[in-house]
């Protein structure tokens, strides 16, 4: 003999509750603390990035400064020296990410942001994709070179293995007139030498 049992079908419906005007504003709210708390610290950071960068001014390199932070500590900072070290290898950012590196004792910097006063070149960005850096704070764009999105993204493209979250415009006037003052003192020493050679003696 088979006993067939019956089941039956319980439908249930689950109705959509909206939240609260309140509710929504202050989750509005909570957003907006948040990013302007994020912004402060990417200022803070990028500050101590400006000063690495103003000691390369001191020593008549362009005017780029680098730092990297792990669970709020600076781990690793680096301002450009190419002319002075003669080497091209030595630019803001791979110096930092060089020092991080030792400083952990591993190549991977998962978890770290990197704070750089001009956006990277091809070299850089492609030493901070490889480094597995999770954000990258930048301040000026660069027309020239600009491998964050500005010429080309290598820092977050999705062809390549790693991807970086990307942010622009922190303190970015300030970066960009380090730069301007640089170029300019540049301009006006090279013009003051050539228009010596060309007076008598």
């Amino acid at each position: 003999m088979q006993l067939y049992r019956q089941h039956k079908v319980i439908k249930v419906i689950y109705k959509h509750i909206s939240p609260a005007p309140d509710e929504m504003r202050k989750t509005e709210e909570q957003l907006a603390a948040e990013a302007a708390a994020q912004r402060k610290t990417d200022e803070r950071y990028m500050r101590q990035a400006i000063a690495q960068a103003k000691k390369a001014m001191s020593l008549g390199e362009v005017p780029i400064g680098c730092v990297i932070v792990y669970e709020g500590k600076v781990i690793g900072r680096g301002y450009n020296r190419r002319n002075t070290d003669h080497t091209t290898l030595a630019h803001a950012e791979i110096r930092a990410i060089r020092k991080a590196s030792r400083l952990i004792g591993d190549w991977r910097l998962e978890g770290c942001t990197l704070y750089c006063t001009l956006e990277p070149c091809p070299m850089c960005a492609g030493a901070i994709e490889q480094a597995r850096i999770d954000r990258v704070v930048i301040g000026a764009r660069s027309d020239k070179s600009g491998c964050a999105g500005t010429l080309l993204n290598i820092v977050a493209n999705e062809k390549l293995m790693h991807q970086s979250e990307i942010t622009f415009d922190i303190l970015g006037d300030t970066c960009s007139a380090l730069l301007r003052e640089f170029f300019k003192d540049l301009r006006r020493r090279v013009k003051t030498q050539n228009r010596a050679k060309i007076l008598p003696v």
